[in-house]
């Protein structure tokens, strides 16, 4: 017996999805261990110090580590929107809007493959805000 089947995609289609989004999300895994690199490389630089910094110097690196930890963030919710996105590929409700109901476009789906919902819809509840 198939499952409640409410994606308007053939299973093909779905794969092709699948693929695009784990792609992507293989990418920004590898992207988030980098910017950890980064974060970890920072501050051993920091403990290898022998010397004083100039407090500009110490502003600039903090700066910079808060920009590593907003990147890393950002990321991790991206990875987590993909999941959600394989998850709704998995469970055959893949590319149906979730506030309208209404099928998402293809073209939509292929630039934001883990969007949940239609331009219109999108607009609309931005609208409402």
């Amino acid at each position: 017996m198939e499952t409640d089947r409410r994606t308007p995609f053939s299973d093909e289609e779905l794969d092709e999805f699948r693929a695009l989004i784990e792609a992507k999300r293989e990418s920004a895994v590898a992207d988030i261990a980098a910017a950890r690199a980064q974060l970890t490389d920072s501050q051993q630089a920091d403990n290898d110090s022998t010397y004083s910094f100039h407090m500009a110097d110490a502003g600039t690196d903090a700066a910079g580590r808060e920009s590593l930890y907003q990147s890393i963030g950002r990321l991790q919710a991206f990875v987590g929107h993909l999941d959600r996105a394989l998850g709704r590929i998995e469970n055959k409700t893949y590319g149906v809007c979730r506030i309208s109901g209404e099928p998402i476009p293809k073209e939509r789906l292929r630039a934001v493959p883990h969007t949940e919902t239609t331009v219109a819809a999108k607009l609309d509840e931005q609208r409402k805000r």
